[in-house]
C-alpha cells in the first residue's frame, strides 16, 4: 500500500509516493501549497509519535525524521524535521527572489538543551519567589518538556528582538512572512495577548510548521501531565502555573 509523503521543494509542489520500486519525485502540477500542507499522511505521523518525543527526551540528531540543516539556511548548526525544513526550503526561496533573507537562528532543541536554558535563568532571577520566578522566565522560554521546540516544527529567524521586526530590514522580513508564511505552512504562534491568548509574550521572531505541530500538540494534550514535567529546577511550578493550559495551549487561534 503506497504511503503519501509530501515535500514542497525549491518552490514547486513535489509529490513523493514511497514504495519498494518508486522512490523518484513525481511533479504534481496546479496543487496548491495549501493543499499540500493540508494533506501530510497523519498515520505516518502518528506511528512515530511517542511521549519521549514531544517532551523532548530523544537524540535529534539521530534520529530518522530529522535533518541538518545546511549552513546557507543557519547562523548555527541546526536540525529540524524533514518535512519542516523542506518546506522552510521552499519559502527561503521565495523570499531570496523577493530581496528577503531568511536565516534560522534556532531550531530543534531537546529537553537537555531547554534545561540549559531554563536552569541558566532560574538561577538568575534567584532573588524572586519561584512562582515569580517561573513567571518571569516563561514571558520568553518554555520549561523543559514543554517547548514546541522540541519537535522540530519550530524556528526563530533572524532576531530574537521585536523592535529588530519594527523598522527597517526587519520590517519588511516580517512584512513578508505575515504576507507569504502562511502558504508554506508557518504560522507565528505567539502574537498578541488577545482574544483568549495567554503564555508567552509576543515574538515576532518565532514560527511553527503547523501541519505536524498541531497533531504533536494534539498528542501532547491527550497524553502529557504534570507527572510528566519533572527532572529540572522549578518544575514544580508547572502545576501551580498550569503551563500545559497556559503556555503549551497558549497560541494563537487565528
Amino acid at each position: 500500500m503506497k504511503n503519501l509523503v509530501l515535500f514542497t521543494l525549491v518552490g514547486i509542489l513535489c509529490l513523493f509516493y514511497s514504495c519498494k520500486d518508486e522512490k523518484q519525485p513525481v511533479l504534481v502540477e496546479n496543487l496548491t501549497v495549501e493543499t499540500i500542507v493540508k494533506e501530510i499522511p497523519k498515520k505516518k505521523i502518528d506511528s512515530m509519535i511517542t511521549k519521549d518525543f514531544v517532551l523532548g527526551k530523544f537524540n535529534y540528531t539521530k534520529h530518522d525524521a530529522f535533518e541538518k540543516v545546511s549552513a546557507s539556511h543557519s547562523s548555527k548548526t541546526t536540525y529540524l524535521n524533514k518535512n519542516c525544513y523542506e518546506a522552510f526550503k521552499a519559502m527561503h526561496k521565495q523570499a531570496k527572489a523577493h530581496g528577503i533573507n531568511l536565516i534560522i537562528i534556532s531550531g530543534t532543541r531537546n529537553f537537555y538543551e531547554q534545561k540549559s536554558i531554563w536552569e541558566r535563568k532560574w538561577k538568575k532571577y534567584e532573588n524572586l519567589k519561584p512562582n515569580a520566578r517561573a513567571i518571569k522566565i516563561l514571558e520568553y522560554s518554555s520549561m523543559p518538556t514543554s517547548s514546541r521546540h522540541h519537535w522540530g516544527t519550530d524556528m526563530d529567524l533572524n532576531n530574537l528582538n521585536n523592535s529588530y521586526f519594527e523598522k527597517g530590514e526587519g520590517l519588511k522580513i516580517y512584512n513578508w512572512l505575515l504576507k507569504h508564511a502562511k502558504s508554506y505552512g508557518f504560522k507565528q504562534v505567539y502574537t498578541e495577548k488577545i482574544h483568549g491568548r495567554t503564555g508567552y509574550n509576543k515574538e515576532k521572531w518565532h514560527w511553527s510548521y503547523m501541519p505536524l505541530a498541531e497533531t504533536y500538540l494534539e498528542f501532547y494534550n491527550a497524553n502529557i501531565s504534570y507527572t510528566d514535567i519533572v527532572d529540572f529546577k522549578g518544575f514544580e511550578q508547572a502545576q501551580e502555573l498550569d503551563v500545559i493550559k497556559y503556555y503549551v495551549n497558549g497560541i494563537s487561534k487565528d
